[in-house]
C-alpha cells in the first residue's frame, strides 16, 4: 500500500525524474513496466493496448511515467507476448502469459527463448457453482435507497477523490450495491496491488490450517540456511507484521526489481539483510509479504504442489475464479501486489474473513484466524491507521466501527470488513501517483451511516 507513503518521497522522485530517463537501468525498470501491465491488462482483462495505456500506464510514479509513454511496445496475440525495447544492443523486456498465472517477466537481457521455460499450472478447475458466493446467481439483495447515491458519489473526484472503476456493498452475505465505471462489468479485473498482501495471509492460514507451516516458528526461507544466518530465527508471524527487522530502500519498499526488473523472489527479497531486531519495528515492506509466501511455497516442495496451492486450497474453494496471482519466471508467486481480480471476487474474500474462514461449512482457515489478522501487531505504524497481519487496522482513529480491518493497495484499491456490521466494502481505482487520494475512510463511513 506505497500510497499511504509516497507524499514524503514524491517531491524528490519528480526532481530525479529527468535524469532517471538518461539511466539504462532505469530504462530497463520503465520498459519491464510497460511490458508487464500491457501483458496483463491485455490478456488478463481483455482489454486493448489503449485502455491500459490509459489506465494503468497513467499517473504511474514519476522515475517511469515519461519512458512508459515514448518506449516502443509491440503485442503478440498469437504468442500472447509483449515486448518493449529499451536497448539497441539488448533484447526487449518481454512479458509473457499463461493460463491461470497470468504474465511472468523474463530477466533484463534474456530473449524469446525463455518463454518455453516459464513454468505453466497443470491442474485444472472444479466445475464451477451457480449460486452465489461460489457463483453469481443469486447475489444480489435490494439495498436502502440511501445507498445508491454514496456509491454513484465514489465516481465523482470532486466528492471522495481519485479515479474509481468499481464499488460493491456486501450485507449479512448479499451484495446490496454495486455499481462500475462505464465499459467494466462485475467480470472485468484489475491490479490488487497490496491488497494482495492479504491474499498471502489466505495462503498462508489455509498452510497452517493443513498443518504444513506454524505461524509462530521461524519461516521457512532455504535461502537462510547457512549455519549462523540470524535472518533464520524470523517468524512467519513477524514477517506478517511487518516486523521482520530487515533492511529495505526505504518504507513502502517498492521491490522494482522484481515488479519491473525480471528478478526473482529468491533472488532479491531473501538477501535482505537485518538493521533492527525482528519483531521490535513495524517497516512497511513488499519482502515481508514475498518472504512470507516464499515460506509457504518451500515448506510445499518447491514444486507443482506449491504451483497449485492458492489455486486449489484457496480461490477455486471460495469462488475465486476472475483472480490471477502472477509469478516471477522462476514461479515464485509476487503475493505482496501482482494479482489481478475483481470487485466480486474481493469480496468473496471478505466473506471467507467474515465467517472466521469457513466456507460452505468447511473451515479453510484456522479458527481464530480472521480475530489474528485483525489483531494489532506488536509494533505499529505512525498515524491513524494500525496494522495487524497483512491487514491494515482503520477502526475509531477514523470513526469506523472497532472491528474494522482492511485490505489496502496502492492506486486505491480497498476492501473494508466490518464483522458487527456484516459489512464488506469494495473501491477499486486508478488513482493517481501524486494525485488526489480517494478518501477511503470517509466513503465507508458514508456507505455504513446509508445503512443505518
Amino acid at each position: 500500500m506505497r500510497s499511504i507513503f509516497l507524499g514524503a518521497a514524491l517531491a524528490g522522485l519528480i526532481a530525479s525524474g529527468a535524469q532517471a530517463a538518461d539511466d539504462p537501468h532505469t530504462k530497463a525498470l520503465a520498459a519491464g513496466y510497460k511490458a508487464a501491465f500491457l501483458c496483463s491488462g491485455i490478456f488478463n482483462a481483455g482489454q486493448t493496448e489503449a485502455q491500459v495505456a490509459a489506465d494503468d500506464l497513467e499517473g504511474i510514479y514519476p522515475d517511469y511515467q515519461a519512458l512508459v509513454r515514448t518506449l516502443p511496445a509491440t503485442v503478440d496475440r498469437e504468442a500472447k507476448t509483449v515486448s518493449v525495447a529499451f536497448d539497441a544492443k539488448l533484447p526487449p523486456r518481454i512479458a509473457a502469459w499463461r493460463p491461470a498465472l497470468g504474465c511472468a517477466q523474463l530477466p533484463i537481457g534474456a530473449d524469446a527463448s525463455g518463454v518455453a521455460k516459464l513454468p505453466k499450472l497443470t491442474v485444472q478447475p472444479p466445475a464451477a457453482k451457480a449460486q452465489w458466493p461460489d457463483g453469481d446467481e443469486g447475489a444480489t439483495a435490494p439495498g436502502p435507497e440511501k445507498l445508491a447515491p454514496v456509491l454513484s458519489k465514489a465516481f465523482d473526484a470532486s466528492a471522495y477523490g481519485g479515479a474509481t472503476t468499481a464499488v460493491l456493498v456486501v450485507k449479512d452475505g448479499k451484495i446490496i450495491g454495486e455499481q462500475y465505471r462505464p465499459g467494466w462489468t462485475m467480470h472485468t479485473p484489475q491490479r490488487t496491488w497490496s491488497a494482495a498482501k492479504s491474499l498471502t495471509a489466505t495462503v498462508v492460514g489455509r498452510a497452517v490450517q493443513l498443518g504444513k507451516v506454524k505461524v509462530e516458528a521461524p519461516a521457512n526461507i532455504p535461502e537462510w540456511k547457512a549455519p549462523g544466518d540470524p535472518r533464520a530465527k524470523i517468524t512467519l508471524a513477524q514477517l506478517m507484521h511487518m516486523g521482520s527487522g530487515l533492511w529495505t530502500d526505504g518504507p513502502g519498499n517498492r521491490t522494482d526489481e522484481v515488479y519491473l526488473g525480471g528478478g526473482a523472489v529468491t533472488q532479491w527479497a531473501t538477501a535482505m539483510p537485518l538493521d533492527a531486531a525482528p519483531g521490535a519495528r513495524f517497516n512497511y515492506a513488499n519482502n515481508d509479504t514475498l518472504l512470507a509466501a516464499r515460506s509457504v511455497r518451500a515448506s510445499l516442495g518447491d514444486g507443482k504442489a506449491a504451483l497449485e496451492f492458492p489455486f486449489t486450497e484457496v480461490l477455486w474453494k471460495i469462488g475465486m475464479r476472475h483472480t490471477t496471482p502472477e509469478t516471477d519466471w522462476q514461479g515464485n508467486y509476487i503475493l505482496s501486489s501482482q494479482v489481478w481480480t475483481t470487485a466480486r471476487d474481493l469480496a468473496r474474500l471478505g466473506l471467507l474473513y467474515q465467517d472466521d474462514g469457513v466456507w460452505n461449512g468447511q473451515r479453510l482457515l484456522p479458527e481464530g484466524w480472521s480475530k489474528f489478522v485483525a489483531t494489532p501487531a506488536p509494533a505499529q505504524p505512525p498515524g491513524d491507521r494500525g496494522y495487524g497481519a497483512f491487514f491494515w487496522l482503520y477502526r475509531e482513529k477514523v470513526g469506523l466501527p472497532a472491528d474494522t480491518y482492511v485490505m489496502n493497495g496502492n492506486r486505491g484499491q480497498f476492501v473494508f470488513i466490518v464483522p458487527s456490521r456484516k459489512v464488506i466494502i469494495v473501491r477499486r481505482g486508478f488513482d493517481a501517483a501524486g494525485g488526489p487520494r480517494f478518501d477511503e475512510a470517509k466513503f465507508a463511513r458514508d456507505v455504513l451511516a446509508a445503512l443505518d
